[in-house]
């Protein structure tokens, strides 16, 4: 195993040669405008693979491809030439989607924008069909303490003025219903 630090100052000096390679000495009709983008090394430094893109259409792509296949041993001797390394690697080209991946995704977000744009429009003029805020808050300290001070303490009403209470349990009844008097002196069976 290499330097991982040596194979990469090896796949920029591929990179490097490789495409003044296509630019100065291959001279097939078939090759179109490639431009090399990356290379890649294997950590071992037997086998590169380069990463590269063309300007055109599917048609030149393949033309292109083919070129590349077809000067590939001049290729590499020159790279070998060039790095002076024990084992010149092989090469291996790809075409690199990266740049018509990009082409796509911008396509994409530019479609997203468009329709972001258009609800934006429809939801201008637009009203809640219920609450502006549906959603709930926290209380706050004063809403409890107001709650705790209003109305007494649940189940036992408040002692009005004569000091009499102003309703009762009902020990008797089911359920714990509350009994109201029915009489001025307090007497739940009078006045029914």
């Amino acid at each position: 195993m290499a330097d991982p630090a040596r194979a990469r100052k090896l796949a920029v000096r591929i990179r490097e040669v490789v495409a003044s390679a296509l630019e100065r000495g291959v001279k097939d009709p078939r090759l179109g405008m490639v431009t090399v983008t990356d290379v890649r090394v294997t950590p071992d430094l037997v086998d590169a693979t380069v990463f590269y893109t063309v300007y055109g259409d599917e048609a030149e792509r393949r033309a292109s491809a083919e070129a590349l296949e077809s000067a590939r041993g001049l290729l590499r001797s020159q790279v070998g030439r060039a790095t002076g390394v024990k084992v010149t690697p092989t090469l291996t080209f790809i075409h690199d989607r990266l740049p018509d991946d990009a082409k796509h995704l911008e396509a994409l977000i530019s479609v997203a924008r468009e329709r972001d744009a258009k609800l934006a429009e429809v939801r201008r003029d637009a009203r809640p069909a219920g609450d502006e805020d549906p959603y709930r808050r926290p209380r706050t300290v004063e809403e409890d303490l107001d709650e705790d001070l209003g109305d007494g303490i649940d189940g036992i009403d408040a002692v009005d003025t004569s000091g009499r209470d102003s309703g009762a349990w009902d020990a008797g009844a089911v359920g714990g219903r509350r009994v109201y008097p029915a009489s001025p002196d307090g007497d739940p069976t009078t006045g029914r």
